[in-house]
């Protein structure tokens, strides 16, 4: 039996599975830090993670049977890659898997920021019943959408956005620009191309040194007076600093962050509640995403010891 150990919640779909398989010995265990971790893995042959559960060399030093890492989310930014292939250790995950919920979240974002939802639950939340300036709100479709990587998320994004009649401008160095455009929007040569033409700027980039920082106070400050901005990526993408004080002084219309320098954010003075929507990194939760991100971990770990998904009809 290969011993599978898993460090967080990856929802029925696989749990199920597993539990209908005989060829593996489960364990699962909700850890949240790096002790309770090495913990875990310490007999481990493959363990399950998501983006929260810190995958350090500590951790994969303390797991001398460790043959796969199987990630339950998109993005590896959480896992010490070198130091898992310095051990010879295969990493599998689910990109994309999760980007139609992650892509419903930034469109709801993006109706609430242009539409001030946040100010106007505030104001009638406090008594106030202010409808003088509605008028004065667009609608979407008056709004150019600037898409920083159009990649599965990114390319959702835009085809949901395109349904509102929404324009889409759109960077990725990795992509030419006919394929750009068959995912929906218009490419720009560079990221100041794209700020410069952008109302709305939304985030679609994995974590790495390229990626690191790159929307900085001088990227913001290109974006159009008044723009918006929506990070659903990863946190340390956007200087949160710097965006907090272009929404002190109104340079930027409002802002909504489903992800943060340091999860959860500690001790973090929060600009104007009004222009500003926060949620605890959920946007690629959905009972949908996970059902699916389940299979597709239980076929990866199967196909990576080439032994097939069992039963294979049950499910």
């Amino acid at each position: 039996m290969k011993r599978i150990r898993i460090a967080a919640d990856v929802g029925a779909s696989l749990m199920d599975r597993l539990a209908a398989d005989s060829r593996f010995d489960v364990v699962f265990r909700n850890v949240h830090d790096s002790a309770e971790l090495i913990g875990l893995v310490r007999d481990a042959e493959i363990l399950v993670t998501r983006h929260h559960n810190r995958v350090t060399a500590d951790v994969i030093e303390a797991a001398p049977q460790l043959e796969l890492i199987a990630q339950g989310t998109s993005g590896l930014d959480n896992i010490d890659i070198d130091a898992a292939r310095a051990r010879g250790i295969a990493i599998v995950g689910v990109p994309g898997e999760n980007a139609n919920a992650v892509a419903e979240l930034v469109i709801s974002f993006m109706i609430a920021l242009t539409r001030t939802v946040p100010a106007y639950n505030e104001q009638v939340r406090a008594g106030l019943w202010q409808r003088d300036d509605c008028m004065s709100r667009r609608e979407l479709r008056a709004h150019t959408l600037g898409i920083v990587g159009i990649g599965r998320v990114g390319s959702r994004v835009a085809h949901l956005a395109g349904a509102f009649g929404v324009p889409c401008v759109a960077y990725d160095p990795y992509l030419d620009p006919y394929e750009i455009r068959a995912r929906g929007a218009e490419p720009c040569a560079s990221l100041d191309e794209l700020l410069s033409r952008s109302d709305i700027l939304t985030l679609h980039v994995p974590l790495n040194d390229e990626t690191r920082g790159m929307i900085g106070g001088a990227e913001l400050d290109r974006l159009r007076r008044g723009s918006f901005v929506i990070n659903c990526c990863r946190g340390p993408v956007l200087d949160q600093d710097a965006l907090f004080a272009r929404l002190g002084d109104d340079r930027l219309g409002g802002a909504a962050l489903d992800v943060y320098r340091e999860e959860p954010p500690v001790d973090v003075h929060w600009p104007d509640r009004s222009k500003l929507i926060l949620t605890p990194h959920v946007s690629g939760c959905s009972r949908e995403s996970k059902d699916s991100t389940g299979r597709l971990v239980y076929e990866a770990i199967c196909r990576h010891f080439g032994i097939p998904p069992y039963p294979p009809t049950r499910f």
